[in-house]
């Protein structure tokens, strides 16, 4: 039959084959409950979907460059072997969940590097041309108690875990990134370039912390929960977008998390995605 002897006329692409079929049956079982008992500090379930992911990323990996005249069809292999490795990433990412506490620990976590933007912010003024300082400054005020509020209920439910505190910090992550939203709008209207580009840099900063926290504290909340979480949003993520340098937000996630920036990549692109289909 064709397919049997396409597993040795294409022996790792059947691999990859197999690899994320795996990923996406352990997902499945993952989100049944079903974790086949512990494995060190997690689950067997967890164990093998990230053994299958890192397979299938050696597999997907960058072709040998002595290999340079091997034909096209070998480029289109490994090209697909590199999308598997996307897809893959992302259902691990997505399937493999995680709890409101860590979410919680994971805003405190990110707190330093916030509260080291807004100083950034606060201190970014004095760049700009005089006539559009007061701009900037009107755009950016606030950004100070909103951080520190957001950390304060996150430290609160990491104390009392609770419906009604994640209530309250469901409401201020929207809160303060719809601020950060609004601040991008104002300060593009900054007519002088060169002060544009600086308000326009120091909020991004801002801007891909809070896009992160909220992408956390919507990965547990409930489907009510968030469609009123995007309700409240007025100044949709499609809006700004074209105001934010991926780049710099794939750098801060990597250096957060202290992953490839492959991976930083992935992870930013699923949290936009999963934010914009949300509505927000």
């Amino acid at each position: 039959m064709n397919f049997i002897s396409n597993i040795w006329k294409y022996p790792k692409t059947s691999a990859a084959g197999v690899l994320i079929a795996v990923v996406t049956i352990a997902g499945v079982l993952s989100q049944q409950g079903i974790s086949l008992g512990k494995a060190g500090s997690g689950t067997v379930i967890s164990l093998i979907t990230a053994l299958a992911t890192a397979l299938l990323g050696l597999l997907a990996r960058d072709p040998d460059p002595s290999a340079s005249q091997q034909v096209s069809g070998s480029a289109s292999q490994q090209a697909k072997l590199g999308a598997w490795m996307l897809i893959a990433l992302l259902l691990s990412s997505t399937l493999t969940g995680c709890s409101a506490a860590s979410v919680a620990q994971d805003i405190v976590n990110w707190t330093p590097s916030l509260e080291s933007a807004i100083a950034t912010v606060d201190s970014t003024a004095s760049l700009l041309a005089p006539m559009d300082a007061p701009i900037f400054a009107a755009a950016t005020t606030g950004f100070d108690a909103a951080a520190n509020l957001l950390e304060v209920q996150a430290k609160a439910y990491l104390a009392n875990p609770s419906a009604s505190i994640l209530a309250r910090l469901q409401a201020q992550v929207v809160t303060f990134q719809q601020q950060v939203n609004s601040s991008l709008l104002a300060v593009v209207k900054i007519a002088d370039s060169a002060s544009q580009k600086h308000a326009l840099s120091a909020i991004q900063a801002v801007a891909t912390i809070v896009n992160a926290m909220l992408a956390l504290v919507e990965s547990v909340s409930s489907k009510a929960a968030v469609a009123h979480m995007a309700q409240a949003a007025q100044i949709k993520l499609a809006a700004i977008e074209p105001l934010l340098d991926s780049n710099q937000a794939v750098a801060m996630v990597a250096a957060h998390y202290d992953v490839p920036v492959a991976e930083a990549q992935v992870q930013v692109a699923l949290a936009e995605r999963m934010e914009m289909q949300a509505g927000f």
